[in-house]
């Protein structure tokens, strides 16, 4: 089986063919850069990290591109209570956002665009929608323009609904709509808006409107057709029913399969930013193994909504050091190279099946029992096998230690760097032992202990693992 994926635009799972063979394009919107991102934020990140992952294992070259929306009216509001300048803290908040991809092991996109760079494409798309028939400009001279919804007889296909039910458009004042639920493709200037965050345009001074962003971004960057177009649920409407009719409406393919992924709530709430209970990223993985963060935003199918709690989260570290003791046990003469070919078919399987992830950890599991199993048994062959499936299965996830990715980026050192430390400590502490000092081996085992090192005197010498307690 082929990879299929739920589009929503079918509402079905579908086989997924590229419109290019042997190359994938994914766009998935990015944060509006108002706050510091949480876990509700970064779980996109995370699905998107292992579908761009797991397309690449199947041997697709994938380009990504993800936006930073950095102009926006809760952006210089937020700004003025900080007595910052808007722009200063759209941009401390994408270095946040950019520190949290890195702690959760997520790989850069290809390219990530800002919308204040691209207002030109913004702007040249309106006048297109206009020239269509499809956009037109407020009659009331505020400089504002709208897209014609009912120009337009697709419009609602995305998120299945009727344009009659659907509530109205609040982006913009109606007062100069021809149908309260016209968007707003550009925003004229207001006498309380900072002077810097407008530009000229043929209505005037002004920005753009939200849903015209990714529409101009991912023409720009990925052509008028591309595959795959992603974000939270919570995107669907309106703002990908928006983006898809506001290109589509100027002539163009856009999106050819739609995937989106669902919350993370607390206490039954969906998390986020107007609620206040967003729990931050930099606090989480203080208090949590990054890795382990990681693996509970990865484990859970992307389309069901993942309840947060600390329990779960200490489930999900008590999950990564089982998994850490079995490479542990493995690789005493270093980590094992791994291959894509060597990844078991019921992982492939289960990763086919739209990225079926609860599956494809429970065959990590099953493959770390009989891999400990083949190590009682002292058949080393099938343990190594066990060990190079284990490692090709956490590189899909995004959750191999010893990838480059989970360098200590505060101390600068890989995986790699710290291991080689810690032995070398244990040599130190193993001589001192073989000369009975036993004080100077005691204090060095105290030592590391207080760094969070615990060792294990067996048979075969100290073994060693890191506790996150």
């Amino acid at each position: 089986m082929s990879f299929q994926l739920y589009d929503e635009s079918t509402g079905s799972v579908v086989p997924f063919i590229p419109l290019v063979p042997g190359q994938v394009s994914i766009y998935h919107c990015g944060l509006t850069v108002q706050s510091s991102p949480h876990l509700g934020h970064i779980r996109k990140e995370v699905v998107f990290d292992v579908l761009r992952r797991w397309l690449t294992a199947s041997g697709y070259r994938v380009k990504v591109v993800a936006n930073v929306t950095d102009i926006n009216e809760k952006i210089w509001q937020k700004a003025e209570q900080a007595g910052m300048a808007w722009y200063e803290l759209a941009y401390q908040v994408e270095l946040e956002l950019h520190r949290a991809y890195a702690a959760l092991g997520c790989l850069p996109p290809n390219y990530e665009p800002r919308a204040t760079g691209h207002i030109t494409e913004m702007i040249e798309l309106t006048v297109r929608l206009i020239e269509r028939g499809h956009a037109y400009v407020a009659p009331d001279g505020s400089g504002d323009v709208y897209f014609d919804v009912r120009s337009w007889p697709e419009y609602g296909s995305l998120s299945h609904q009727d344009i009659d039910d659907m509530v109205t458009a609040e982006d913009a004042d109606p007062r100069g709509k021809h149908d309260p639920r016209d968007f707003a493709l550009w925003k004229g200037s207001k006498p309380d808006e900072p002077p810097t965050a407008s530009w000229p345009s043929p209505w005037g001074r002004g920005r753009p409107g939200w849903h015209l962003e990714c529409s101009a971004m991912s023409l720009k960057y990925l052509g008028e057709r591309f595959d795959i177009h992603g974000g939270g649920m919570d995107l669907r409407f309106p703002h990908h029913e928006n983006e898809q009719a506001q290109s589509r409406a100027a002539g163009y393919g856009f999106a050819k399969y739609w995937m989106h992924n669902a919350f993370v709530t607390m206490a039954g709430e969906k998390m986020s930013k107007s609620l206040g209970n967003g729990t931050i990223v930099t606090e989480v993985t203080r208090q949590y193994p990054p890795r382990a963060v990681r693996l509970y935003l990865a484990q859970p199918h992307y389309r069901s909504t993942i309840e947060y709690s600390p329990t779960s989260l200490a489930e999900a570290t008590a999950q990564l050091e089982r998994i850490d003791s079995f490479l542990e046990r493995g690789e005493a003469a270093g980590p094992l190279d791994f291959h894509f070919d060597d990844l078991p078919q019921g992982f492939v399987t289960a990763m086919d099946d739209d990225l079926g992830t609860p599956s494809a950890v429970a065959v990590i599991f099953d493959t770390i029992k009989a891999g400990n199993k083949a190590f009682d048994a002292a058949d080393e062959q099938s343990g190594a096998l066990a060990l190079r499936q284990v490692r090709a299965m956490l590189h899909v996830l995004g959750l191999d230690p010893y990838d480059p990715q989970w360098a200590d980026q505060a101390a600068g050192t890989t995986p790699e760097v710290t291991n080689g430390l810690i032995e070398l400590v244990l040599s130190e502490r193993e001589q001192a032992r073989a000369r009975r000092d036993f004080a100077a081996s005691d204090r060095i085992r105290d030592h590391l202990n207080s760094l969070g090192v615990r060792i294990e005197d067996t048979p075969r010498g100290a073994r060693w693992s890191v506790s996150h307690s």
